[in-house]
This record gives structure tokens, sequence and C-alpha cells, in this order.
């Protein structure tokens, strides 16, 4: 069977969006974060719950655009914890956005979003 399934898929969605629908976002790093934030025209510190969730509720098992199986992490905090990353056209955005993200313990952990980077189906 390759991972991941269009129901672990499903299943990594909604632990997402309940996390960040509480609030419980952690940012790996901040700084790149913060950049791609700026490109896309929104406040890290104002905006960044409501742009996730906006993502997460237009991104469905078919817009996995991660290695089968997941990629681990190596930063400390998430250390060996998959990651799963979507590509998904938002209407905040004129762009496709992607994002990656990890789950640990209840959060929500952000490693990457910006817009879309022509020629790679993955990465950061």
């Amino acid at each position: 069977m390759v991972r991941p399934s269009h129901k672990e898929l499903n299943a990594k969605l909604l632990a997402a969006l309940e996390a960040v629908h509480g609030n419980r976002i952690r940012v790996v790093e901040p700084g790149v974060i913060a950049l791609d934030a700026m490109e896309l025209g929104y406040s890290i510190r104002h905006e960044l719950q409501m742009v996730l969730l906006e993502l997460l509720n237009n991104t469905g098992p078919d817009h996995y655009v991660g290695w089968r199986p997941p990629e681990q992490f190596y930063e400390k905090r998430i250390r060996n914890l998959e990651l799963w990353a979507f590509s998904v056209h938002c209407p905040r955005f004129e762009a496709p956005v992607y994002y990656k993200f990890s789950l640990k313990n209840g959060y929500f952990y952000l490693v990457s979003l910006h817009t879309c980077r022509s020629g790679a189906k993955q990465g950061s």
C-alpha cells in the first residue's frame, strides 16, 4: 500500500484544522514564514490563523504534493515527524499556495507557506 492513503490524508487535514481552530500553532522558522507572508500580503502576527483556516478549508487529499511515504523533518522540535505538503488555490491569494506542516501533541507546526514555485511539485 502506498502511503499516505486518502483516508490518512483526510485524518491529517482534520487534525490540522482542529489544532489551527484552537490556535495551537507553532511556526518552525518564523523569519522564513514572515518573509513569505510579506510576499503573499498578509500579517503573520495578525492573520496567520485566519490564513491557515482558509487554506485548510480549501484543501482535500487530492491537493497532497508531498513525498510517498511522507518525508521526515529534522528540526529539533519536530524531529522525525512526518511532513504533510499541499498545494491549493485559496480565494485570498491570486496564485496557488504551497504549505507544509507537521502535527505533534495536538499542535500544528508550520514549516512552509508560500506561493507555488514553478518546476517543483515537492519541496519547500
